[in-house]
């Protein structure tokens, strides 16, 4: 099924298109078979755009008139069903939008088009994108590629799902307390939430928690999330958090000495943490010194201080509510049971609401302070691999948690604002990969993708593929 095609990464197939290696049409075509052969067992990608094999025609007709072409001319992408994408079934993962036709590109997906990506399907998400597996009253669950028992993560789980296997070369999500990096963890790819306000959010959909919300790249390599997040950032006149700043450099690949100061955690603040994420954070650690960094044993005490992982609930119950009301007055029977609880409450107090307010503006802070002194902050993605469908509790080196508390290791970043990225580094015992975190300064994306293009190298699982690819 194509597989050369398939798994190369979008760079190397935007190469191949510029030298006539190979057409747009042969790739689009390519990932047109083998989502017929393959989605089924996934379902991840929910719905196809009509004139993909259109618009990979007039890409080969442009290649053949000698016209001057993008860095992503003729290379498919897709996006998670939460973005607007002009004259293509735009859900939500709603029944109450199962039939919404969006009359309008998301900027990040139009800035994508221009660049010369083709746009080929929609992906999976939670109702509303508000939740961490992905599974909805429209299209169903969808599944972990390493394991079908196991979840996907969410809420960009049908995103990430679809790169593992070879779906799609590129694909953009969203990200509120996780969403990226989550799916991305799970399935075994790369998930890039930039600064806060590198991207624009319009055309995305909740307009939800804009304080948290990112729009970023998941892709199968560190220099296609790179290539992606370049060509959609800046300002775009309409989203008041977006800021007018330098473009993020690409690094070339992978340099050494890397000489950056890095603190690492794995465990104490995040606890509990599965022994093996535990153990795949330290060999990352190990390997940035081996590249020339200074790394060093840290505890942030200011996680422990904060209650970062509340103060989504804490404050988006009360905003999701109103905002919400809108579209729900009336259907409420159309909403999911989780879906339906969230935005029934209950509201937090005044004094409950003031009390965890005051512990973002601390966590703001403390993080300041740390970057004072460090680079970058390596850390778990998440405190275990994926875990069974459904389950509400987990157990975590001897510990039953509830599942919503494994937000504690991605939530803060959303928080902060801080550009953080997930890549896939190990293997637990039972076949599920293991993804590590670099978190960074405030638009320093750029010293994260150096850290990551050196750690991508010495990745023990760089280019496996899962077992339902």
């Amino acid at each position: 099924m194509h597989e050369d095609i398939c798994f190369a990464d979008a760079t190397e197939l935007a190469r191949r298109i510029r030298a006539r290696e190979l057409s747009p049409v042969e790739v689009v075509q390519a990932h047109l078979e083998r989502i017929d052969a393959i989605n089924p067992k996934l379902n991840a990608i929910v719905t196809l755009a009509g004139d993909a094999l259109d618009q990979a025609h007039a890409a080969e007709q442009a290649l053949t008139k000698n016209a001057q072409v993008g860095p992503l001319h003729g290379v498919p992408f897709t996006c998670k069903d939460s973005l607007d994408v002009t004259g293509v079934r735009t859900t939500h993962g709603s029944k109450l939008f199962e039939h919404h036709v969006a009359e309008r590109d998301a900027v990040a997906i139009a800035r994508l088009k221009q660049a010369g990506a083709i746009f080929l399907g929609k992906t999976n998400t939670p109702e509303f994108t508000l939740w961490w597996e992905t599974d909805n009253r429209v299209f169903g669950r969808t599944n972990n590629p390493w394991n079908p028992d196991m979840i996907a993560g969410g809420s960009s789980g049908g995103e990430a799902a679809a790169l593992a296997t070879g779906l799609t070369p590129l694909g953009v999500g969203s990200d509120v307390g996780g969403s990226l990096r989550m799916p991305a963890h799970y399935c075994g790819v790369v998930g890039f939430k930039p600064t806060h306000g590198r991207v624009p959010l319009t055309g995305l959909f909740p307009e939800v928690l804009l304080r948290m919300m990112h729009v970023g790249p998941l892709a199968r390599t560190v220099r296609d999330a790179a290539l992606a997040l370049r060509l959609m950032c800046g300002p775009d006149g309409a989203d008041p958090w977006c800021v007018p700043v330098d473009l993020p450099e690409l690094p070339e690949g992978s340099e050494r000495p890397l000489r950056l100061r890095v603190g690492w955690l794995a465990d104490g603040t995040f606890a509990p943490v599965d022994p093996e994420v535990r153990t795949v954070v330290e060999k990352a650690a190990n390997s940035l010194a081996q590249s020339g960094c200074d790394v060093e044993h840290v505890q942030l005490s200011i996680l422990r201080e904060t209650e970062a992982d509340a103060i989504p609930g804490i404050v988006g119950t009360p905003e999701s509510s109103y905002y919400f009301e809108r579209y729900t007055r009336g259907w409420e029977f159309e909403l999911s049971p989780i879906m339906g609880r969230r935005l029934a409450g209950p509201w937090p107090t005044m004094r409950e609401y003031t009390r965890h307010m005051a512990d973002w503006d601390a966590l703001n802070k403390g993080m300041m302070e740390y970057f004072r002194t460090y680079d970058l902050l390596l850390c778990p993605t998440l405190p275990t691999p994926a875990y069974p469908h459904g389950q509400r509790e987990i157990t975590v080196d001897g510990w039953t948690i509830k599942a919503r508390h494994k937000i504690k290791t991605v939530v803060p970043w959303n928080l902060t604002g801080s550009p953080a990225l997930s890549l896939p580094y190990g293997m637990s015992t039972s076949g599920l990969p293991i993804g590590v975190q670099l978190v960074g300064r405030h638009f320093d994306e750029t010293t994260v993708l150096r850290a990551a293009l050196a750690l991508e190298e010495s990745s023990e699982i760089r280019g496996l593929r899962p077992p339902l690819a």
